[in-house]
């Protein structure tokens, strides 16, 4: 059994995202000077940008070179395609709600115009789950040695990691799930331009459980606003992986660290 993480409390999350990229700045730099990659474990959706965005100033402010860099995206929703291998296709990637959209403009275009031309993520390095061959994302990070730092963003309503419902296995792996529907609620506040929750996909490929806690060598949980405060309360409980709420998966991970701000956590009440 685990010990329970203890929160590392933020004013706010732009100090949060501050913080944590300048742990990714160090750790790009690092990893440059050994003349090796350096692997990031990326998210979509709303926990993760102010890391993005404090990254892009970083990479500006110190001018740092990313053609070392591997992005490892997370998940991918999908559509049901009885003539494409494994019977899905991603969504259009340059859908509102793609997972593809978002690394391309939030992550890797902020990043590579901090950087410069010519020194900036290679369009190969990338990474995304296929719905054709979800395994090989597994064998991927496993041939590269692992991701030097995975961030992880927590479900509001239900706890999900990436896409992993609550139920989802320990030991599962890439593949492709039916997204519960408490996660598609919360995605609607995630993709503001979802109409109605009919249409929130209602599959999505992703990576496992195993997949992150295998092959991370270091793991930082990312929580912020009011809205979180019953996953900051289940985070910072758990004593080990808990598949009724999955992003509890943190406490058995790496070099694990819980990172929130102060309106997640109860210290806002004491304010």
């Amino acid at each position: 059994m685990s010990a329970p993480l203890p929160p590392r409390v933020f004013d706010s999350p732009a100090l949060l995202g501050a913080e944590l990229a300048r742990e990714i700045a160090d750790g790009i730099a690092e990893a440059a000077g050994a003349g090796r990659r350096y692997v990031l474990g990326c998210p979509g959706g709303r926990s993760p940008k102010p890391v993005y965005e404090a990254l892009a100033e970083l990479t500006a402010e110190r001018r740092l070179d990313l053609r070392h860099v591997v992005i490892a995206m997370m998940d991918e929703y999908v559509l049901p395609d009885p003539d494409a291998p494994g019977g899905f296709h991603d969504v259009d990637h340059g859908a509102h709600n793609s997972c593809h959209r978002f690394a391309t403009e939030e992550i890797v275009a902020p990043l590579n115009a901090a950087a410069g031309p010519g020194r900036g993520i290679p369009a190969d390095a990338v990474w995304f789950p296929d719905p054709a061959d979800p395994e090989a994302h597994e064998r991927r990070l496993v041939d590269c040695g692992g991701v030097d730092l995975f961030l992880l963003a927590c479900g509001a309503s239900d706890g999900h990691i990436a896409f992993n419902p609550p139920g989802t296995d320990r030991h599962s792996t890439c593949r492709i799930v039916e997204l519960a529907d408490t996660t598609r609620v919360d995605n609607m506040g995630t993709f503001p331009d979802f109409a109605s929750l009919d249409e929130v996909p209602r599959h999505g490929v992703t990576v496992g459980v195993e997949t992150i806690v295998a092959h991370s060598r270091r793991a930082v949980m990312i929580v912020h606003g009011a809205h979180k405060r019953e996953a900051v309360r289940r985070l910072t409980a758990a004593r080990g992986y808990d598949p009724a709420w999955p992003a509890t998966l943190v406490t058995e991970c790496a070099d694990a660290a819980l990172y929130v701000d102060r309106a997640s956590s109860a210290l806002e009440d004491a304010a």
